[in-house]
This record gives structure tokens, C-alpha cells and sequence, in this order.
């Protein structure tokens, strides 16, 4: 039987993150999580071991979707691919230092979400 990949949402927006989990799940993945900040992020990378991460940079609290991901990084090697709403230099720059798999900005097309889980996170 196959296993479907587990994929990690981080967005703070409850309709954005509903409509990945949809789109994701319709694509045959298995959305092992929704967080809404940082810490809660880090948390679920740990306890999920999610085969890939959608990060949006803008979460509650006093720690970004960058911060989550270095710390993440720090335990656990995975795809991640930022979502943002900022197209600004400072933000793709800051982005940038963590090693990106890609860069989506807001807001996204469900082709861009299908193609950044073929290309990162294919199927078995």
C-alpha cells in the first residue's frame, strides 16, 4: 500500500491555509499539520517528519515563517517553499538565507502548489 507524502502548512490566514490543505489533499498528499506560528511550526516538523513545508514569512506571534524554517532546518533537512504576500527586496533577501526550494508570492495558483509538490515532494 502506498504511503502519501506528509506535507506541512504554515500559514496564518485560516482561508488560505483551508484552500492548500484542499488543493494538497486533492493531489494526493497527506497535509500532516496547519500552524499558524513559529513555535507551533517547529513543533509539528518534529512531531510530523513532514516530507515537505508551504511557509508563509508573515505568522502570529514574535517569530517569522524564516525563523521557523532555520530552526527546522536545524534537525531535520526538507523542502520548504515560502508563501508570501511581500514582494519587497528585504523580504526575498531575508528569505533568501535560508536556502529556499522556491519562492511563490501571493497570491498563488493551484498549478504553482501542484508544481512545487512534483518537483519537491514527488509522489512515490
Amino acid at each position: 500500500m502506498e504511503v502519501a507524502p506528509k506535507v506541512l502548512i504554515v500559514e496564518d490566514e485560516r482561508m488560505i491555509a483551508e484552500y492548500f490543505k484542499v488543493l494538497v489533499e486533492s493531489l494526493g498528499y497527506d497535509v500532516c499539520g496547519i500552524a499558524k506560528s513559529a513555535d507551533e511550526a517547529v513543533r509539528l516538523a518534529r512531531e510530523e517528519d513532514p516530507a515537505m513545508v508551504f511557509m508563509d514569512v508573515r505568522l502570529v506571534g514574535a517569530k517569522d515563517g524564516v525563523d521557523a524554517a532555520n530552526e527546522i532546518c536545524r534537525f531535520k533537512s526538507v523542502p520548504t517553499v515560502y508563501v508570501t504576500g511581500s514582494n519587497e527586496q528585504e523580504t526575498i533577501d531575508r528569505i533568501k538565507t535560508d536556502h529556499p526550494a522556491d519562492i511563490l508570492i501571493k497570491p498563488v495558483l493551484a498549478e504553482q502548489i501542484e508544481d512545487a509538490l512534483i518537483r519537491f515532494c514527488p509522489r512515490p
